[in-house]
């Protein structure tokens, strides 16, 4: 590689002629690594996309942004770039679906993993109140039953 002699890097790599159930296809590959698949439509490149364990990131390429959000939508990927590749913002959560992580790291979601959340109701109204409106609520529903 012109530029990188004596360095340690790995060429980038093109595999053509990839079919959705070699391990190639299915497994996440942190490096310079482009597996050709071809598909037919829309439909079969989705469901291939989704066909996997990981769910880490997503690449659209098209001149139909319209189509390409669409799209972006029904893939299960936690980063979804449309026309670039490997472009992050500071601000904007990255992570992964299905085992391509848990949670989320940058933006304000980073801070989820540190936090517990939890629900706490509160009534505020007398005991006999409350009965009444539970009464009413299960008379209605006893009578819809019966119909």
């Amino acid at each position: 590689m012109p530029g990188c002699e004596g360095g340690h890097f790995v060429a980038p790599t093109i595999f053509s002629n990839v079919t959705n159930d070699m391990k190639i296809a299915q497994e996440e590959i942190f490096g310079p690594v482009l597996s050709i698949i071809r598909y037919h439509d829309v439909e079969e490149a989705v469901a291939m996309a989704n066909d996997t364990i990981y769910g880490l990131a997503a690449g659209v390429w098209t001149r139909d942004v319209n189509k390409a959000y669409a799209i972006a939508g029904r893939l299960q990927a936690g980063v979804v770039w449309i026309n670039d590749w490997h472009m992050l913002r500071n601000d904007a959560p990255f992570g992964g679906y299905k085992q391509s992580g848990i949670g989320r790291e940058m933006g304000k979601y980073s801070l989820d993993a540190y936090t517990q959340l939890k629900h706490v109701h509160t009534s505020m109204v007398p005991e006999l109140e409350k009965r009444k409106w539970y009464q009413v609520l299960f008379s209605r529903l006893h009578a819809m039953m019966k119909k």
